[in-house]
Formats: C-alpha cells, sequence, structure tokens
C-alpha cells in the first residue's frame, strides 16, 4: 500500500493514511489514458456548425429564365449553389462527436490518472478545510503553504467557503468526488483530496 501524508490548511502533517494498490498503485499505459481523455474531448465539442442549404435559403422558387432558347446555361430558382446567396451544397450540419469507450477503460484509465499523481509525487490528501467567512484571501495563504499553482481539488460534499473562496483564482479547480474524471485530473498539476473524500473513491472504484 502507498502511504502519503495528511496535511492540514496551514502545510503541517497531521498522519498518515494507507491507499490501496488497487486503485492508487495501478501500472500506468499513456495509450489507456490517451484513449479515454480523447473520448472526453469528443463528447465536449459542441458540433453546432451549421450552414443553410437550398432548402433553407429564403427566397422566391419561380424559374429565373426559360429553360431554352436563350443561349444562356440553364438555370433554376434564385436559391441555387451556383448564384450568390443561395445555399451550400456540401457544408456541415449539426451533430454529435461524441462516442464511448468500455466502462472497464474508463475504471481503469481513472485508476492510472491517480496512481500517476502518486508516482509524480504530485497528491496532496488534506485534513479538511475550513474557512470562515469565504475570502480569496484565505484560500491563497493556504495554496501559498500547500506549494500549489494549479490543482484540483476533490471534495466529498458541498462545501461553499473553498468554492467561493477559490473560484477567482486561476488554475484551481473544485469537484465532487463523484465527478473525478481522468482529463481533469491530468489537466491539473497537483491533486488535492480532502481526507473524507478518499473512501468514496476507494469505494467508486474497488
Amino acid at each position: 500500500m502507498a502511504v502519503v501524508d495528511v496535511m492540514d490548511q496551514r502545510g503541517e502533517k497531521v498522519s498518515q493514511l494507507d491507499l490501496p494498490d488497487g486503485v492508487f498503485g495501478v501500472p500506468v499505459k499513456a495509450s489507456v489514458l490517451h484513449e479515454v481523455v480523447k473520448m472526453q474531448l469528443a463528447c465536449r465539442r459542441a458540433g453546432t456548425a451549421a450552414v443553410k442549404h437550398r432548402s433553407d435559403v429564403v427566397g422566391s422558387t419561380r424559374k429565373l429564365y426559360r429553360q431554352k432558347g436563350t443561349g444562356r446555361a440553364r438555370r433554376g430558382n434564385i436559391k441555387s449553389p451556383l448564384l450568390r446567396g443561395g445555399g451550400s451544397i456540401f457544408g456541415p450540419d449539426p451533430r454529435s462527436y461524441a462516442y464511448k469507450v468500455p466502462k472497464k477503460v474508463r475504471r481503469l484509465a481513472l485508476k492510472m490518472a491517480l496512481s500517476s499523481k502518486i508516482q509524480e509525487s504530485k497528491l496532496i490528501v488534506l485534513e479538511g478545510f475550513e474557512l470562515e467567512p469565504a475570502k480569496t484571501k484565505g484560500f491563497v495563504e493556504m495554496q501559498r503553504a500547500l506549494n500549489i499553482s494549479s490543482a484540483l481539488i476533490v471534495i466529498d460534499q458541498p462545501n461553499m467557503p473553498l468554492e467561493r473562496s477559490s473560484r477567482n483564482v486561476q488554475g484551481i479547480k473544485v469537484m465532487k468526488s463523484e465527478g473525478i474524471n481522468v482529463y481533469d485530473i491530468l489537466a491539473h498539476d497537483n491533486l488535492v483530496i480532502l481526507q473524507p473524500a478518499i473512501s468514496e473513491i476507494e469505494g467508486r472504484l474497488s
């Protein structure tokens, strides 16, 4: 089992905690992490690019001139894609880029992401966070004490003082334990987990 120090918000060691190897000690494979991150980013794509096709353009359906006898190319109505202001032919339509990878792969990738933070000594277990009133200054002081600049903070239950005091700090994101994902873990340099959230993560991934 991996052993990590439990810190208080002043950056002082309070105790130690054993983390199960089945969740925090998994060998890391970049290919698995890449596949899951690629899936997450694809699911976040808006897919709202669109053009107006011939049927979407507002205009008369009258034939511009007769079919034969003019010496000109035959022409339909003013909404023709060959005319300025007409519809587009092969332009994009709204679509979803989302796809899924197997659930076992997603769970394995999440374990690998957590394990990578331990291997890099970027995992911090925090005893708790108490700040009254909620002020950015108090959070910045804790940030300096823990020596973190970019961090994902995982909480077990809503913590309004923490969320309010950190929302103006660049590079910090607060998330409940059930929402943790591979992309957000890897996108931040440090992973800070409140101690009560550790058991919830273990229960979810064990």
